[in-house]
């Protein structure tokens, strides 16, 4: 192995990448637009978690409870005609709820028997879930004041039917909270690392096989071993670049995003993002180490991309599982390729401090995998079937 052979090696491939623009187009497509899908989806969230003005409410049978019509109009619910098809009217969107109203409420009331009252509603809308819960939370605050005052009528505290007072401490901090809304930013961020270098792994392995150009370049007097490091460093140097642009335009999108109106606070300043790249860039050579090893099964530059393309969807199962089913950072997590850099990345995000074996566990076992996929590929090209695809 020659450190000569490896930069010579290595600097022909950046050079052909950074001059190709598919392979720049496809290193820089997710740093651009992904944090700009994070700004979209944020602006949606806060419009859909607006509170202000009134909450349009179509009533069914408005006259048979002239009371609770007055109430919720003045818990500022906008009382509006029935539609023909109130059913039809939720499921198209015209309406966010509508209240039906039995005829028979007022006989109910007086008695004191609870009177029935028909919310519908369109769970699967999200551009109407946000005023269905203030509709709810009205209709709730009449059924307990209706029976506080009877309660009161009959001379007893309406405390009595309140045998426990639950008061909720949330111990969480904003930063906390903020975590579990942006646990899609490790997603992107580690995204980038697997597809950051993608073309560069297929076009000097399969790229080159398909070309005829790989026997002519083994025949040189570099070993295999050198020629293969040069090619995984030069993969993992775009997916580290992309890496980083990533977390460099995610906080800048974090900057444009409204969370204050969501109600929150991140801290993610330089300190935090120096973290975030000390935790991921050991995942940019593990990316580019595996990359290289599937791409040279690979008979053509095109099944290479779909295999990749397929490998691409593996730093995305952590973070999903993590949505899911969050679990605290563990010994056994950093032992877990791409799992232990989600979990860190997770405590960064949320303030948490990281002892010495959450960033350095993760990055060792990233390295030491990512030498074996070297490895393993050079021995490969020593090998028949894999340069002539026999």
């Amino acid at each position: 192995m020659s450190w000569r052979h490896i930069r010579v090696v290595f600097l022909k491939e950046l050079t052909d990448a950074l001059r190709d623009r598919r392979s720049l187009f496809s290193a820089l497509i997710l740093p651009l637009v992904g944090p700009l899908l994070v700004v979209v989806m944020f602006r949606f969230l806060a419009e859909q978690n607006a509170t202000t003005g009134p909450v349009p409410l179509p009533v069914v049978g408005a006259e048979y409870a002239p009371g609770l019509i007055e109430f919720l109009r003045s818990n500022d619910v906008d009382i509006q005609p029935a539609p023909e098809d109130p059913e039809q009217a939720v499921r198209s969107g015209l309406a966010p709820a509508v209240l039906i109203i039995e005829p028979d409420y007022e006989n109910r009331f007086r008695e004191a028997r609870p009177a029935k009252l028909e919310l519908l509603v369109d769970n699967s809308r999200n551009d109407g879930r946000a005023k269905v819960r203030r509709a709810k939370r009205a209709l709730d605050a009449f059924g307990a004041q209706t029976g506080a005052m009877r309660l009161l009528a009959r001379g007893l505290d309406p405390q009595i039917s309140r045998p426990v007072a639950v008061t909720e401490v949330d111990l969480a901090t904003p930063q906390q909270l903020a975590a579990n809304v942006l646990n899609v930013i490790p997603m992107f961020v580690m995204m980038a690392a697997f597809i950051g270098g993608m073309y560069v792994a297929t076009d000097s392995t399969a790229g080159e096989r398909e070309r005829g150009s790989l026997e002519p370049l083994l025949g040189n007097p570099v070993s295999r071993t050198s020629m293969v490091l040069g090619k995984w460093l030069a993969t993992a140097a775009l997916s580290g670049a992309s890496l980083l642009l990533t977390l460099v335009t995610a906080g800048m999108a974090l900057g444009l995003a409204p969370l204050d109106d969501l109600g929150i606070e991140v801290s993610f300043g330089v300190s935090e993002a120096l973290r975030v790249a000390l935790v991921m860039l050991p995942v940019a050579l593990l990316a580019a180490g595996v990359q290289l090893l599937v791409a040279t099964f690979a008979r053509s530059f095109r099944e290479a991309q779909t295999y990749l393309s397929v490998l691409t969807l593996a730093p995305m199962m952590p973070g999903m599982w993590l949505t899911v089913a969050p679990m605290d950072a563990a010994p056994w997590t950093f032992a877990v390729p791409i799992l232990g850099q989600q979990v860190v990345l997770m405590d960064v995000i949320r303030g948490n401090p990281v002892g010495l074996l959450g960033y350095l566990l993760p990055a060792v076992l990233a390295l030491a995998f990512a030498l074996v996929c070297v490895r393993v590929t050079a021995w490969l090209l020593g090998r028949e079937k894999i340069i002539f695809g026999g």
